[in-house]
C-alpha cells in the first residue's frame, strides 16, 4: 500500500475511533475501574490521557512476571508498541529501537537515538544501559523525539525507568525468590526504613544466576551462565512541604560468559536454522568470558517557593571494570584460508578470529537545573539548563586462538564528550477543551577522539575532533472531545550529535555527521465504559536527515560509520486495556512500522558471495546499494497480548492465572539484504499460575517464559561464515513472594 493511502486510511481510522470512543465512553457506570496511569513525559506526573505523546507504561505486576526467569532489559522487546531491544553483547550493551529507529553499532562509543533515563539520569553509554530492572514503580516508553525536556540524543524516544521511592514513616518491604530451568534463579527484595520524621531510606537488592547450559563440542567449555548482582540505596529527606532531597547510590557486578556466537547456523539460501540445530551445543575453540562493574549516584533536590518549583538533578555514572572476550568466528580450527589440511568447522570457516573489548575507565557526569511554574491560571512554563560530560577509555584486544590464545594486538582509545543545553516550554490552557504546548531547546556538543596506545602491525590512525549545535523543539495541541476522550496532534524535531567510529587494522577513525529527525503524530486517548476500558491510538510519520548508520564488512568485523541522506518511517500504534470484570483484566497493544532508507548512491560492503545470498543490486566494487531497504532490526509488526484472571477463594485469598504473548515480524540484521541474514518472526509467551493469601501479602506461583521454546536467531555476525546468536530458551520454574 502506498504511503499516502496508508496515511489517509489510518487517519480515517483515527477519526472513526474518536467518535466510537466518545460514544462508548458514555456507557453506564460500573463498580470496578482501571487504576489511573501516570506518565512524566513533561517532567511532571500527569494522567496519560492528558499528555500529547504516544506512551506506554509497564507497571510492577507485569514487570514482576517478566523478571521471574532472571531476564535482563532485553525482555522489554515487544512488550510495548514499536519497541525492540537486542544485543550482540549479551546482558550488557542493549540496543533500543523505537518505531524502527535505532543503531546497530556495537563499539565502545556507540551512540543511540533512543535514550535510557533511569531515575531522571540519562544513561548515555550502552554499557551502563544494561543496569538491571528491579524494585521499579514503572517503566515508561515515550515514542518520538523527546529532546525538549530530556538529556541528549533522544530523537527516537525515551525508555524511562522509575524506581520505587522511599516513603516517610513506613516500615515495609518485600522479598521475591524464583528458581527454574538451568538453575535459573532470581532473588529480589527491598526494605523501606523510617529514620526520623524527615528521613526515610529504601534499600533494594537483586541477585540473578543461571548455570552454564551450553557445551562446546570443540573445547569442552561450559557456556551461557552468569551471576548478576545489583543494589540501590535511596535516602529521602523531606523536612517540609517546600523542600525535598532524594539521594541515590547504586552498583552492579556481572560475571559470566560473553555472547555466544555460533558458526554456520543458517541454512544457505534461507534464514532457517540448519537441520538438527541444537541450542545446547556450540563449537567454539576460543576463550569466552565477560565481567562488568558499574556504580553511580545522584542527588535530586526540589525546592518550592510559592508559584515556582526549582529542581537540581546531579548524576554520576562510572565503570571501573569491563572485559568481554569471545570467539567471533563461532567455530573451531585455523580455517580453510590458513591451513586447509587441518580440521575446521562446523561448515566453512575461512580463518579463526578471537577478540575482546574492554573499558579501562568510564566517568559520566550530568547536571540539570530546572524551574517550573505552578500557577492557577491557564499559562504555565518550564525552563532550565543541562550539562553532560563523559570520559571513556576503551580497549580492543586480538588473540591467536591457534597459538594458545596469545595476545596478538591491542589498542587503547579515548573519547571525551562535552554537551550543554538550554530549554524552555509553555503549557497554555486556551479554552476549557483546548490545551496547547510548545518547547524549544538549544544543544551544543563537542567530542574528541584520541589514540592512546596502538600495539599493532599497522600504523596508528589519527584521532579527531567534532562539534555542532542545533535548535530543536516541539508543538502540540490536545482537544477534549468529551470528559473521557482527548484528541491530540504533535510535531517535534530531534537531534543526535556527530559520532566517532573507533579504528581497527586497515580502517581509520570514521565520523558520522549529526542527524535530525522531524516527527508528526496524530492520536486519540480515551477512558471507556466509566474507566473499565482505556484506549490510545496514534498514527505518525518521521523524516530522518543524515541518519547515522553502522556498516560492517564481510571479510572484516570492523565498524564504519556512514550517513544516509534521508530515511523515512511511518506507522500506527495501539494500546488497549479492558477490565472485563472485577476478576478479569485484558490488555492488547501493537504497532505497524514501515521504514525505508532513501539514498540512491549509498552502498556498503557485504558478506562474501560464496557465503550468503545478497539480494540487493551491486556496484562495480561488489558493494550493495541499500536505497529502499528497511532499517536494521526494524520490525514492521509488533504485538502483545496479556490477561489476568483471578478466582477469589475467601478470606483475602485468590487463585490467579496470568499470561502474556509477544510477536514481532521478521527483521533485517544488516543494512544490506540477504536471504540468510533476515531474522524470522519471533513469537514468545509467558504463563504464571499462582495462589495469593492475606490480601496479596503472600504469593506462590509456577511460571514459564518462552513457553513454546521457540528458538530463533536474533542477530548475526557479518563475517565470512553464517554466524548468528539466538534468543533465550524456555525457562520453567516456581516463585514465592512475600510483603511485609
Amino acid at each position: 500500500m502506498p504511503a499516502s493511502r496508508l496515511r489517509t486510511s489510518t487517519l480515517a481510522i483515527a477519526i472513526n475511533a474518536a467518535f466510537v470512543a466518545a460514544a462508548l465512553a458514555q456507557q453506564a457506570p460500573s463498580v470496578a475501574q482501571l487504576d489511573a496511569v501516570q506518565v512524566t513525559a513533561d517532567r511532571r506526573s500527569e494522567d496519560a490521557k492528558d499528555v500529547p505523546v504516544s506512551a506506554t507504561v509497564l507497571r510492577p505486576e507485569y514487570l514482576d512476571a517478566l523478571s521471574t526467569s532472571a531476564s535482563d532489559v532485553r525482555v522489554l522487546a515487544g512488550k510495548a508498541p514499536s519497541l525492540n531491544v537486542e544485543s550482540s553483547n549479551g546482558r550488557v550493551f542493549p540496543r533500543f529501537y523505537i518505531r524502527g529507529y535505532g543503531n546497530t553499532d556495537f563499539t565502545t562509543y556507540a551512540s543511540q537515538p533512543v535514550s535510557l533515563v533511569y531515575d531522571d539520569i540519562v544513561y548515555e553509554n550502552a554499557f551502563i544501559k544494561g543496569f538491571p530492572m528491579f524494585d521499579l514503580a514503572s517503566v515508561e516508553v515515550l515514542r518520538g523525539p523527546q529532546g525538549t525536556q530530556f538529556g541528549r540524543n533522544t530523537p527516537g524516544g525515551v525508555v524511562k525507568f522509575n524506581s520505587a521511592r522511599p516513603v516517610l514513616g513506613a516500615s515495609e518491604g518485600y522479598a521475591s525468590v524464583s528458581y527454574g530451568t538451568h538453575a535459573t534463579s532470581s532473588v529480589e527484595g527491598a526494605i523501606n526504613l523510617p529514620i526520623s520524621s524527615d528521613w526515610a531510606a529504601r534499600l533494594s537488592l537483586l541477585q540473578q544466576h543461571r548455570d552454564d547450559w551450553v557445551t562446546s563440542q570443540a573445547s569442552g567449555q561450559e557456556l551461557e551462565g552468569y551471576d548478576d548482582a545489583a543494589l540501590r540505596l535511596q535516602l529521602l529527606f523531606k523536612p517540609s512541604d517546600d523542600f525535598e532531597g532524594l539521594f541515590n547510590a547504586h552498583a552492579r557486578k556481572l560475571n559470566g560468559t560473553a555472547r555466544l556466537f555460533r558458526a554456520n547456523i543458517f541454512r544457505p539460501g534461507s534464514n532457517q536454522l540448519v537441520d538438527g540445530f541444537d541450542e545446547d551445543k556450540a563449537y567454539i575453540d576460543g576463550h569466552n568470558a565477560q565481567e562488568l562493574t558499574t556504580y553511580g549516584g545522584s542527588a535530586n533536590l526540589t525546592f518550592s517557593s510559592g508559584d515556582i518549583t526549582f529542581h537540581s538533578i546531579t548524576g554520576y555514572e562510572g565503570i571501573s571494570d569491563y572485559y568481554s572476550r569471545g570467539d567471533i568466528d563461532g567455530g573451531y580450527g585455523a580455517g580453510a584460508f590458513v591451513d586447509p589440511t587441518q580440521p575446521y568447522g562446523p561448515g566453512f570457516i575461512p580463518f579463526s578470529v578471537e577478540t575482546a573489548g574492554g573499558i579501562k575507565s568510564l566517568d559520566q557526569f550530568t547536571q540539570e537545573l530546572r524551574a517550573q511554574s505552578n500557577y492557577d491560571g491557564p499559562l504555565n512554563w518550564q525552563g532550565g539548563l543541562y550539562y553532560f560530560y563523559d570520559d571513556v577509555q576503551g580497549e580492543s584486544y586480538d588473540y591467536d586462538t591457534i597459538g594458545g590464545g596469545a595476545l596478538s594486538g591491542y589498542d587503547l582509545t579515548r573519547q571525551k564528550t562535552n554537551s550543554w543545553a538550554a530549554f524552555a516550554s509553555l503549557d497554555y490552557q486556551a479554552t476549557e477543551q483546548l490545551d496547547l504546548r510548545a518547547g524549544i531547546r538549544y544543544t551544543h556538543d563537542r567530542k574528541t577522539f584520541d589514540i592512546l596506545q596502538w600495539d599493532r602491525d599497522s600504523a596508528p590512525p589519527v584521532g579527531g575532533k567534532t562539534s555542532g549545535s542545533k535548535v530543536t523543539g516541539d508543538v502540540s495541541a490536545t482537544f477534549a472531545l468529551t470528559d473521557a476522550v482527548n484528541l491530540y496532534a504533535r510535531a517535534a524535531r530531534g537531534y543526535r550529535g556527530a559520532s566517532f567510529g573507533p579504528p581497527s587494522p586497515g580502517v581509520p577513525v570514521t565520523v558520522a555527521s549529526p542527524e535530525t529527525v522531524d516527527s508528526y503524530e496524530l492520536g486519540i486517548k480515551a477512558d471507556l465504559w466509566d474507566r473499565r476500558g482505556r484506549l490510545a491510538f496514534d498514527i505518525y510519520s518521521m523524516d530522518i536527515k543524515d541518519q547515522q548508520l553502522t556498516a560492517v564488512g564481510g571479510t572484516s568485523n570492523a565498524v564504519q560509520l556512514i550517513n544516509a541522506k534521508k530515511s523515512q518511517a511511518y506507522g500506527a500504534e495501539l494500546d488497549f486495556e479492558l477490565l472485563v470484570s472485577e476478576n478479569l483484566r485484558f490488555g492488547l497493544n501493537g504497532s505497524y512500522n514501515d521504514t525505508e532508507i532513501k539514498d540512491a548512491g549509498l552502498a556498503t560492503s557485504t558478506c562474501s558471495p560464496w557465503v550468503c545470498t545478497v539480494t540487493d543490486p551491486l556496484d562495480e566494487q561488489g558493494r550493495a546499494y541499500i536505497d529502499g531497504n528497511r532499517l536494521p532490526q526494524a520490525a514492521k509488526w509488533i504485538g502483545n497480548l496479556n490477561a489476568r484472571y483471578g478466582i477469589p477463594m475467601g478470606d483475602g485469598a485468590e487463585l490467579f492465572f496470568y499470561t502474556d504473548w509477544s510477536y514481532r515480524s521478521e527483521v533485517n540484521f544488516f543494512l544490506y539484504r540477504s536471504k540468510e541474514f533476515v531474522g524470522q518472526p519471533l513469537f514468545e509467551g509467558g504463563l504464571k499460575i499462582g495462589y495469593s493469601w492475606e490480601a496479596g501479602k503472600y504469593e506462590a506461583s509456577v511460571f514459564c517464559r518462552n513457553c513454546t521454546d521457540q528458538i530463533r536467531a536474533t542477530g548475526a555476525i557479518d563475517f565470512d561464515n553464517l554466524t548468528g546468536f539466538i534468543n533465550d530458551p524456555r525457562i520453567i520454574g516456581a516463585q514465592f513472594r512475600a510483603s511485609f
